[in-house]
């Protein structure tokens, strides 16, 4: 279908709306389509897991700093973004030659496919289907829009022709919306669902009841245990992997003696454990919130690398996720018996949540998660140090990325305005596994000891609490410092790094104004 230099026209702006229009209908029908079926793409979701995978080294970094949490939202709303003002490019090329917007819209589903059937958890029929249903929708509503966008040739009053357009374009453009919502809540409803799995076992070493003094009465502080919901996540996934526990399995090979797979079931008729432990992300600022502590219930790592026998020369071990991003962490550190890492199947006494990795994970204390917090476990890999680096290696991470000493301050928050009284400077300090032995905090300067908690562990944060008489120290601004001392002696360095590549260094320093 070609137009030619006679013969009437959609406007730009018609064109352009009719493009959007039609890419958001594609893009919706899929949505649904992945909504409706387990197994089916959602495009969106598979192009961001593509281009997530081609970031560049401190891209990381960049998006945790701008959009923290949210960066997956954020990375959503552009693709969307990205891929309408595309359909609109191809929408004003659709009034010259309609072969180039069809040309457009099969790139961007061929485009789609292929992330789609990068993706393990994909029916790679279903992400066909998806394509040419794009493809053919986009290609039908365009056809129709322009149409209704095309003037006749006869004057019209009032200008029906122009309405009819607006109107349809508002209620398809509505529909899609509408359409591509629900597909995304039954998408998200399914991937949090809660898991259906067997009765997980109680631990045969059940940890204590909380000592007297472990959590610390005041408002504003962290809570000593985090609660699932309220857990930070930072992972590549833009939708939280679906995984039946029925037909799940572990592999454990590589460097070991004898290879082998556990189901679910066989780990559970294992020898359960338990323990606090807290873990934390290398993206965390000083003073950020990418930290979490939780009660972990699972099987003994060293339990299960003992069936398989690792080998003398296995330096390194990888974990690898169900979509094949991987952590790898010393085999040393691993076997030391001064810690217990553990491939957990609970957290706070509930099974694992999916998007905290079910139906197993591995929880190794003392290393940040990008080296050892592999969620959705489906292999366990004996190799050496040199041989392989995990996903966030060669993007400019440390290959080793033991938690550093850090100290938080959560109440008073910066800027913040006090009154001239008894004013708590209360947070929270870790530095799994050495635990915390002092914290200190400096107002205007002037260093003091803060009051602990009862440590619950030398894996856990403790919470800790400056009673600060803010009459004395007068009206005006004031400037507050935090520091913490693990447990070997070793006190939080002031030298201030970023992140990258090991962890952000630095003293936590934040200014309140006495009224």
């Amino acid at each position: 279908m070609y137009s030619t230099p006679t013969a009437p026209v959609p406007s730009r702006s018609a064109a352009a709306v009719a493009g959007i229009v039609a890419g958001g209908v594609a893009l919706a029908a899929t949505e649904l389509l992945a909504g409706l079926l387990p197994g089916a793409p959602s495009v969106v979701l598979e192009i961001g897991a593509f281009l997530i995978s081609l970031q560049p080294p401190g891209a990381k970094q960049i998006v945790v700093d701008l959009f923290g949490t949210a960066d997956k939202l954020a990375l959503n709303v552009a693709i969307v973004f990205g891929a309408l003002v595309l359909a609109a490019v191809l929408g004003i090329l659709a009034r010259y030659h309609r072969s180039w917007t069809t040309a457009g819209f099969t790139g961007i589903a061929v485009l789609g496919l292929l992330a789609s059937l990068r993706d393990p958890l994909v029916d790679a029929l279903l992400a066909l289907v998806a394509a040419v249903i794009g493809v053919v929708v986009a290609y039908y509503v365009i056809g129709w829009l322009l149409h209704l966008a095309t003037p006749s040739g006869e004057a019209e009053m009032p200008d029906w022709g122009r309405r009819r357009f607006i109107g349809t374009s508002v209620g398809v453009a509505a529909l899609a919306v509408a359409g591509g919502g629900v597909g995304r809540f039954l998408l998200n409803n399914r991937a949090e669902a809660a898991p259906t799995a067997a009765s997980i076992p109680p631990a045969v070493d059940p940890v204590a009841q909380l000592p007297a003094g472990a959590e610390l009465a005041v408002d504003g502080i962290t809570p000593l245990i985090v609660k699932n919901r309220d857990f930070y996540r930072i992972d590549t996934q833009l939708l939280t992997p679906r995984i039946d526990a029925a037909t799940w399995t572990l592999n454990v090979d590589g460097m070991v003696d004898h290879p082998f797979s556990l189901t679910y079931a066989q780990l559970l008729a294992m020898e359960m454990h338990e323990e606090y432990v807290t873990i934390a992300c290398v993206s965390n600022e000083v003073g950020g919130n990418l930290v979490g502590n939780a009660k972990w219930t699972g099987v003994k790592l060293r339990d299960v690398l003992a069936m398989a026998g690792v080998q003398a020369g296995a330096t390194q071990l990888v974990g690898r996720s169900v979509d094949g991003w991987t952590a790898g962490m010393p085999t040393a550190w691993v076997m030391d018996p001064a810690r217990e890492p553990m491939i957990a199947l609970k957290m706070n006494d509930v099974a694992l949540p999916r998007n905290h990795g079910f139906p197993a994970r591995l929880i190794v204390p003392g290393l940040y998660g990008y080296v050892s917090a592999t969620k959705w476990l489906s292999d366990l890999e004996l190799t050496t140090l040199e041989a392989f680096n995990g996903y966030w290696v060669p993007l400019g991470w440390s290959k080793l990325g033991p938690i550093l000493t850090q100290a938080r301050i959560d109440t008073p928050s910066n800027g913040q305005s006090v009154g001239a009284g008894r004013v708590p400077i209360a947070g929270i300090a870790w530095a799994p596994d050495r635990g915390i032995s002092k914290v200190e905090v400096a107002i205007d300067g002037v260093w003091q000891d803060a009051k602990l908690s009862t440590p619950i562990s030398n894996a856990t944060w403790v919470q800790w609490l400056v009673g600060w008489d803010a009459a004395a120290a007068g009206p005006g601004s004031h400037t507050i410092e935090v520091r913490a001392t693990d447990g070997t002696g070793a006190v939080q360095s002031s030298d201030i790094t970023p992140p990258a590549p090991d962890g952000a260094r630095g003293h936590q320093t934040i200014q309140v104004s006495v009224s």
